[in-house]
């Protein structure tokens, strides 16, 4: 009688990893692909696409939010690269890419304080409805995906972390985005094209 009990709670524990959904079916787009467009609201009610930036060379699209202690971290250095980089023709659009029902603290008016009291330089958008992130395979905020504009489109020339160290600013030794946004201008090769995105889960 044991083992017949023994044997039904193994067949469905087994029934249950077998049809249990994968951890992250998301693909999205690898390096060397055309990025897709988009159409989404910003903070200041506006709508904002890439397409809008008629004289960029490219675009740091960074998906983020107001929730994630990880996004939080790096909000002042989003700032910095958006200073840095806007003038040179590579602008941030950061994307909220959390799901307000989920996630109360990121909906669009969280969004909008937010980015009054961090005074973002950059348009901060919802992606409302959840369709663009997917598209983009982006599971953490931060996740960065630098764009070249090409001739053929918005093609994606590295995907990843901001850099490496994300509790402490002073203390980074490789400036992933920086060095590859550089390396693109310049016209060299990305030497570093892929890094692991660290920061929370994207929220469904």
């Amino acid at each position: 009688m044991n083992y017949l009990k023994s044997s039904v709670f193994f067949l469905t524990l087994l029934l249950c990893v077998s049809f249990a959904p994968m951890e992250n079916p998301i693909k999205g787009l690898q390096i060397g692909d055309m990025a897709i467009d988009f159409s989404l609201k910003n903070v200041d009610g506006t709508m904002v696409s890439l397409a809008d930036y008629t004289d960029a060379k490219g675009f740091l699209v960074i998906f983020t939010c107001n929730t994630c202690p990880y996004a939080v971290a790096y909000e002042d250095r989003i700032i910095g690269l958006d200073a840095k980089y806007k003038e040179l023709g590579v602008p941030v659009i950061a994307i909220n890419p959390n799901n307000p029902k989920a996630k109360p603290g990121d909906s669009f008016t969280a969004m909008q304080q937010r980015a009054k009291e961090k005074d973002f330089t950059f348009p901060y958008v919802l992606d409302e409805g959840q369709k663009i992130y997917p598209q983009y395979g982006a599971t953490r905020t931060p996740h960065v995906y630098l764009l070249e504009k090409t001739d053929e489109g918005n093609k994606v020339r590295y995907i990843g972390a901001i850099d490496d160290n994300y509790q402490d600013a002073s203390q980074v030794e490789e400036t992933f985005v920086e060095d590859a946004v550089d390396a693109m201008l310049a016209g060299e090769e990305i030497k570093v094209t892929l890094t692991k995105a660290i920061g929370c889960s994207i929220k469904v």
